[in-house]
């Protein structure tokens, strides 16, 4: 007969618990579906895995319910069976544990990027976890494992969640690390630790994602004396074949580490993705005379941990960053009138004609040229490798133009941090226009994150950090600049979008071009509050013809009816109308601005300086 699970936890031996379902299942090779569905359709099957971590030694088995939360389950047009599987999972364990088998009701992540990466709010994350709980906690589980949250944050509400439906139950709270030595060369992960041993969790953990090795060097930099740790390795590093996850790593070279493990002070010590019993069995072998420290059971809140939520973070105000690292664009924000240009970027190879343009306006004090990234879905060169180009063979800074359309939440990342490397600082974070509009139609658009997400991940980034809050090493010092549309048909939504993107970092806003006074002293009257510098958006109109296609055909771009008309009637002085039109406006416009952003039209960079000198 089983002691209760506190109980256990109290005396000096190792607890081991199960190793992969999912691994098992897939060897079944059934249709692509949600695993826990299985709960329904094969219980047999998953009753019988379940018996054979038993009998290689397992003390917890897990529910095959780790996916079975309603927005994963929504995914397969499945959310109307949450209560049957996880009803069903809970059932198949109990059968088979008996009275001597721990239950752990199994719950991972939702699934979905949280606000303001995705579109997902921190409360409808705890009110899926908190249902799926509440299911597993009344079906009568001893314990309840988190498991494989990557974000600390979705990793707080989960945990939070749980402790709404029952603040008794025993709760082990495992993060995932990113295979990555560099975090475990800081102190992230103790702090981590930190953090989530003050919610008042039973256990502390790691599971998945690393393979054994790098789980001991995690488990190294958690240990705490009054800190109970699990920890939950994969089979070290998968490869793909015929479209399955094969994992290598041996089930003696498992134990091998499984003992290292509990000998660092881990009181759970189990297997993750790749492992079968054969795992489970050489582990409980290698750590079964090995004893432990008896552990402090009470999870005091002994500190506030360094670690800050993305939630947190996120909260606080901040407009500018001037620390020595930052770009010298930065470093002028109100303390001149800035002026940046937009380069055309040409379709091909050679760019030589926006080093010439860098070139001009760096001699006629431009503060920095914008690069643009494939606006309006169109191939060009990247504009990290564009940007770095001009600012070394010109030596102005450039405004880098990033759009979220042709890249996931891992190549984004990446991009920025090679942008830093290469000294590129300032970052326009920018959605991106569709695929469908541009040269290559049936691309895939991207949509891991929108603009809102973009300036949080760089917010984090110059905090240190990646965007579910890992550790990076150095932070970085970007500028972060948004974008703005003040004619947008609906002004109030547009606006609540811009106190987001400020909320989550947002530093500076450009616009998109204006013609009227009466425009802007409505726009900047309506974000007085968020005290954030504004680069006014001017574009110099050349004919009738230009302003009718900007005006019909291009998203974003308002020009009045008296304007279009004025250059109708000036026919082949429409050119010099519309440099009068635009110097007029930023002369009475300058005033309200920090600065201006000048979009001449083809590389016509003559016309900038022009409009600069008229004013």
């Amino acid at each position: 007969m089983k002691k209760p699970f506190l109980e256990r936890l109290l005396d000096d031996r190792p607890i081991i618990c199960d190793g992969a379902m999912g691994t098992m299942l897939d060897l079944y090779e059934y249709p692509e579906q949600p695993r826990c569905i299985h709960n329904l359709l094969n219980p047999d099957i998953v009753a019988r895995i379940h018996r054979e971590y038993i009998e290689a030694g397992a003390e917890i088995i897990e529910t095959n319910t780790f996916d079975a939360n309603r927005f994963r389950l929504e995914f397969y047009h499945l959310q109307d069976k949450i209560k049957e599987i996880n009803r069903a999972g809970v059932e198949i364990a109990k059968s088979v544990a008996g009275d001597d088998v721990y239950v752990a009701g199994s719950i991972g992540p939702t699934g979905k990027l949280i606000e303001p990466l995705g579109k997902i709010k921190i409360q409808q994350v705890k009110d899926v976890i908190k249902e799926q709980a509440e299911i597993l906690i009344s079906e009568g589980v001893d314990l309840i494992i988190l498991e494989t949250f990557v974000s600390l944050n979705e990793l707080d509400a989960a945990i939070e969640a749980v402790k709404e439906i029952s603040d008794k139950i025993p709760l082990i709270a495992q993060k995932t690390f990113p295979e990555d030595g560099a975090i475990l060369a800081t102190d992230f992960p103790i702090e981590v630790v930190k953090h989530i041993k003050g919610k008042g969790v039973t256990v502390v953990g790691s599971n998945c994602t690393v393979g054994p090795q790098r789980m001991f060097s995690i488990i190294k930099s958690m240990y705490q004396d009054d800190v109970i740790l699990s920890a939950q390795p994969a089979a070290g590093i998968p490869t793909l074949v015929d479209g399955r996850s094969v994992y290598h790593a041996s089930p003696e070279y498992l134990a091998t580490y499984a003992k290292q493990l509990v000998e660092a002070g881990v009181k759970i010590i189990g297997a993750c993705c790749g492992s079968t019993p054969s795992h489970i069995r050489a582990i409980a072998n290698a750590v079964k005379d090995l004893r432990l420290k008896k552990p402090k059971i009470e999870i005091k809140v002994k500190e506030q941990a360094q670690v800050e939520t993305q939630q947190e973070r996120g909260s606080k105000a901040e407009v500018v960053v001037l620390e020595a690292e930052s770009s010298n664009f930065a470093k002028k924000i109100g303390k001149k009138f800035l002026t940046t240009v937009e380069l055309d970027i040409p379709r091909g190879l050679d760019i030589s004609s926006v080093i010439e343009g860098a070139k001009y306006l760096k001699e006629n004090d431009i503060d920095a040229v914008n690069i643009t990234d494939g606006a309006r879905a169109r191939f060009r060169m990247d504009p990290v490798a564009i940007s770095h180009l001009v600012q070394t063979k010109t030596g102005i800074e450039t405004i880098t133009h990033i759009t979220c359309r042709d890249r996931n939440l891992i190549g984004l990342q990446g991009l920025l941090l090679g942008a830093w490397a290469l000294g590129v600082k300032n970052i326009l974070a920018i959605t991106g226009d569709p695929t469908k509009i541009g040269d290559f139609p049936q691309a895939t658009t991207v949509g891991d994150v929108d603009s809102i997400g973009l300036i949080k991940i760089l917010r984090n980034m110059n905090h240190g950090l990646d965007a579910v809050g890992n550790t990076i090493g150095e932070p970085t010092h970007f500028l972060i600049a948004c974008a703005a549309n003040p004619t947008a048909q609906n002004l109030d939504y547009e606006i609540s979008r811009l106190e987001k993107k400020v909320e989550a970092g947002a530093q500076i806003v450009f616009t998109q071009p204006l013609y009227e006074i009466q425009t802007l002293e409505l726009f900047i009257k309506k974000i007085e509050h968020l005290k954030i510098p504004v680069m006014l958006g001017v574009l110099p109109l050349r004919s009738y013809k230009h302003a009718e296609f900007l005006h019909n055909e291009v998203p974003g771009i308002n020009i009045p009816a008296w304007v279009r008309e004025k250059l109708f009637l000036a026919r082949d002085d429409a050119g010099k109308v519309g440099i009068e039109i635009a110097s007029q406006f930023l002369k009475e416009a300058k005033p309200l601005v920090q600065g201006v952003y000048l979009l001449p039209p083809f590389k016509k960079y003559h016309i900038a300086i022009e409009i600069l000198q008229k004013i």
